[in-house]
Order: C-alpha cells, then structure tokens, then sequence
C-alpha cells in the first residue's frame, strides 16, 4: 500500500526554509526530498495561496517563508496541501444492499471519523515553531560533532 508523502515532504521543505537566511530553488528544494522541481512548485502552490511561502523569479530568486512559525500548525499546512485522506481503510462497497455490510460499514465509518478527527486535533496542537526548534537543536547537536552548520543531510 502506497501512503501519501505530500504532507511530510512539505513539511520537510519548510524546515529546510526556516533554517535559511534567504531563498531556495525549487531545484534545492527537490533535491532535499528526492523528486522533481516541478513537484516541488505545484506543493508549494497551495501554501503560496494561504501566505505560508513567497517566491521569488529570477536570478537570487527562490521560496521563503513568509509566516510566523508560531501561528501556524500542522492541521494548517495539511489544509493547504488538499488534505489528503488520512484514513487508507475503506468500505467495499458504499452503498450495500446487504444488511449485514450496512452494519459493518456504519461501525466502520463511525470509528474512521473519529480517528480522523483525533488525528487532525492533534496536527492543530503542533505549531511549525515547535518543529522548526526541535530541528535547529538537532542541527546545533550535530554542528557540535563536526558537521557543517547547513548540513541537514535533506
């Protein structure tokens, strides 16, 4: 089963920014998260239109965040991503003639609505801020161990 990356790659790309003093190419971007340039833009694109990120054309050009980190939380960044499906369990079928499946599927549907909804109060108790400090002191720790400060290894 195939899950769905888009909202950990985002969040990766926006640490990466919070970590930078200027702008980053999509080009920079992919490579941190192993895909193409052109992902990277059209991901981008739903947090440009929420005012999470600008970019920049041209030469110097590049994303940077344009938020505070503190006022934005991980229930955010997955609404400006086109909340993806956060439950990969379904229903056979959706309109059973069954009655048996009718059962299954509304015991089913109840416990997948209230899974989701836990899991999307969670992501809004979880501010970029708290990420973006748990990566620095990372990056800080292993600074200290002889890495470059830059080195983030993606």
């Amino acid at each position: 089963m195939r899950r769905d990356s888009k909202l950990s790659g985002v969040l990766h790309i926006l640490l990466h920014l919070a970590e930078r003093d200027g702008p980053v190419t999509s080009e920079d971007l992919s490579k941190m998260i192993n895909t193409n340039p052109v992902v990277v833009r059209r991901t981008m694109a739903g947090l440009r239109k929420q005012g999470y990120v600008q970019s920049e054309k041209g030469h110097g050009g590049g994303w940077t965040l344009s938020c505070d980190l503190a006022n934005v939380t991980l229930r955010h960044i997955y609404t400006a991503v086109g909340s993806p499906s956060l439950v990969a369990i379904g229903n056979r079928t959706e309109s059973p003639e069954c009655l048996v499946e009718q059962v299954v599927n509304a015991a089913l549907q109840q416990t997948f609505d209230e899974a989701e909804e836990l899991l999307l109060t969670r992501l809004g108790d979880v501010t970029l801020a708290k990420l973006s400090a748990d990566c620095h002191t990372r990056i800080v720790a292993r600074s200290r161990k002889g890495k470059s400060k830059g080195d983030t290894d993606g």
